[in-house]
């Protein structure tokens, strides 16, 4: 029998597209059908990788940027032999609970290595994996870890902002294991890129310092010889490859449908009139199909050669590398945060207390020791934000370092961070300045849609940043963290509280956690227990009785997070001494309070007929939910100032008599 041709393994990848967009009367076909010979060179030559084992630690990644084309690769790990992606899989694409999404979503078992749609997110994931996969290599050898890092990427990737980040710093960095191929097609959902574009693309990549090919997209003898060249070089690679959208669509090919227009069975008829497919919707030829899936096994030798490797390892050397792997995290690792909260529990700043983000900063850096494989990266704030210390730079000749210098750069910075967290084997922090989480919120939102556990570090929280003002003054963005699913937000209120977030930030496994720090002085506000047993993390419940009511039952509770809840304290103090029993509660974390049960909340806050009354310079959004109808609030109805910090909180009323006045309006 005659070996298909490779072109007939390429048809394979398109008409499991079409059949697929067809049934579900809706899809993205320029993609899968512009990439199918891109797709099949670096499948069937190149790629390693073992849908046997799909998430083999030593695979190469492989992001699918232009998310939307999703369809190539669903039609990908059908016909190389992934579990999950099954034929009916392919049949029931974009169905409620299929396994085949309108967008892929995170899963590497199913090969999809991130979630992708939001365009330019996928080229800076992947850019977070090549740094991944260089650090690991550095530490741990090339017998381990040795892989690259592929993207499919469209026109759209690199129009977005983040797109010029990234080739920016990947060329700066020389990452010679990133490769992307970008399906140059010259066609965007409104029409001809010249609408929007004039620049020469690849040229930009050629002044970052990047490896750039370019090459029929429709030719695999070419695409898989500019990869075996991408593969020798030791820079990043581009491979821009000249496409023709929806190739194969009569109706469609070249011109702005091509990128989603509703196909109709007839379109699918002209197809294979047109390509010489004659088989019916969803069959792919058996020799097809077992070339296809030969691909899917060729690596198998050098999968077992790479387990044998691992196997023979001495076994401390393979335990650490099978934790670190894993996201285990080491034995130990608390006691160096509990240590840490000792010390400040004795110490009792108040007048000397650092800023809350050097408190940050000198947890992080006793964690240097614990946590080899923890990688901060900064966004041109390494004196103000101090998280480097001890640690030193990554770099094109230093590898072994783990603190990236981002540059001016946090939308790539935090999509560096979820690539990293999704390769494996790195515990990324992204710092930077509250203000600026705006910039990184697209790759926020992505973390906690895939559960990604990053650490977002914020410092500058509030009017307390004082004369930058209001610019650099987030009233609103701890509301609008707060109510993104699946993202963790900690605001502690002294170096206790830090150490106990942190503890609660690095055991959180299921999706990211912002860190989020004062830049001015964060006095001591929790004292050590009576009997002397302060083990018990507090702030991981979220919401906690700092100081008791006295002097009967409770009349007032006050409730407060970070750099508020000394305010909190004095008003407390005040209240007290006009016979006010008051109660103050510090919340580090309303979405772990939340997740008490009602009892505990309810104990917390106070019974019916308690004063209710937050603290917090910020707005009031999300605070009803605790206060009721009759509760108050001290904070931000608007924007900042440009002025001393504290000045700022007397003009604004953040002080602990306008606390007083709120309960006694309520009393």
């Amino acid at each position: 029998m005659t070996a298909p041709t490779p072109t007939a393994l390429a048809h394979a990848i398109r008409f499991l597209a079409i059949d697929a967009i067809v049934r579900a009367t809706e899809g993205h076909q320029g993609v899968p059908l512009g990439m199918a010979e891109i797709a099949t060179a670096l499948y069937t030559r190149h790629l390693k990788f073992n849908p046997a084992d799909p998430t083999w630690p030593d695979r190469d990644r492989v992001v699918l940027s232009n998310g939307h084309g999703s369809m190539l690769l669903w039609a990908l790990n059908y016909l190389t032999g992934y579990e999950k992606i099954s034929l009916d899989e392919i049949r029931r694409f974009r169905e409620l609970g299929a396994h085949c999404e309108g967008h892929p979503e995170f899963d590497p078992s199913k090969g999809v290595e991130v979630t992708t749609g939001p365009l330019g997110q996928g080229i800076a994931n992947a850019f977070g994996m090549a740094i991944a996969e260089a650090s690991q290599r550095a530490r741990f050898g090339a017998g381990l870890v040795d892989h690259f890092t592929y993207a499919f990427v469209g026109d759209g990737c690199l129009q977005e902002g983040i797109g010029q980040e990234m080739i920016s710093l990947a060329g700066h960095l020389r990452l010679g294991r990133l490769v992307l191929l970008w399906d140059d097609n010259q066609i965007t959902d409104d029409g001809s890129t010249a609408l929007s574009i004039s620049e020469d693309v690849a040229e930009r990549f050629r002044v970052a310092g990047w490896h750039v090919a370019e090459v029929d997209g429709h030719d695999i003898e070419a695409v898989s010889v500019a990869l075996d060249a991408a593969r020798h070089d030791p820079r990043p690679s581009l491979l821009a490859c000249r496409t023709v959208i929806a190739r194969g669509l009569a109706r469609l090919q070249g011109q702005r449908g091509g990128h989603s227009a509703r196909l109709f069975p007839e379109d699918a008829d002209a197809a294979r009139q047109m390509l010489d497919w004659p088989y019916p919707p969803f069959e792919t030829p058996e020799p097809v199909l077992q070339a296809w899936r030969t691909a899917g096994t060729r690596n198998q030798p050098a999968h077992a050669d790479w387990t044998a490797r691992r196997e023979a390892l001495p076994a401390a050397e393979r335990t650490e590398f099978d934790r670190v792997l894993t996201g285990e995290l080491p034995a130990g690792w608390r006691e160096t945060l509990h240590t840490y909260k000792r010390e400040a529990l004795a110490a009792q700043r108040v007048q000397d207390a650092p800023g809350g983000i050097l408190i940050s900063a000198d947890i992080n850096d006793r964690l240097t020791d614990v946590l080899p494989e923890r990688m901060v990266g900064c966004a041109d704030l390494e004196a103000p934000t101090s998280h480097k210390r001890r640690l030193h730079a990554f770099t094109a000749d230093d590898p072994t370092g783990a603190y990236v210098h981002c540059g001016v750069r946090e939308h790539l910075m935090a999509a560096m961070a979820n690539g990293m967290a999704a390769h494996g084997g790195v515990i990324p922090l992204a710092v930077t300045y509250l203000a600026f989480a705006d910039y990184e919120r697209p790759a926020m939102r992505m973390a906690a849609l895939m559960g990604l556990p990053v650490k977002f570090v914020f410092s500058h929280d509030s009017i307390g940043v004082g004369k930058n003002g209001p610019t650099h003054q987030p009233v609103e963005i701890l509301a609008s963290l707060r109510s993104m699913p699946n993202m963790l937000v900690l605001r502690p209120a002294d170096a206790v509280e830090a150490a106990e977030c942190w503890e609660v930030a690095l055991a959180h496994r299921s999706g990211p956690v912002s860190l989020v720090f004062a830049r001015q002085a964060l006095p001591t506000v929790r004292r050590p227990s009576v009997d002397g047993d302060d083990s018990d993390n507090r702030s991981r419940r979220g919401g906690y009785v700092l100081a008791e009511a006295q002097g009967g039952p409770r009349a007032a509770t006050l409730l407060a997070t970070g750099s508020e809840v000394a305010i909190a304290l004095k008003a407390r103090d005040l209240l007290q001494a006009e016979g006010v029993p008051t109660a103050v509660v510090s919340m580090p974390c309303c979405e772990r309070f939340d997740a008490q049960d009602a009892d505990y909340r309810r104990n917390v806050l106070g019974g019916r007929g308690t004063v209710r009354v937050a603290i917090e310079a910020a707005v009031r959004f999300g605070w009803d939910r605790y206060l009721g109808e009759d509760g108050g609030f001290v904070g931000m109805a608007g924007f900042g100032a440009s002025g001393p910090a504290d000045a700022l909180y007397e003009k604004f009323g953040i002080t602990p008599a306008a606390v007083v006045q709120q309960v006694r309006q309520r009393l």
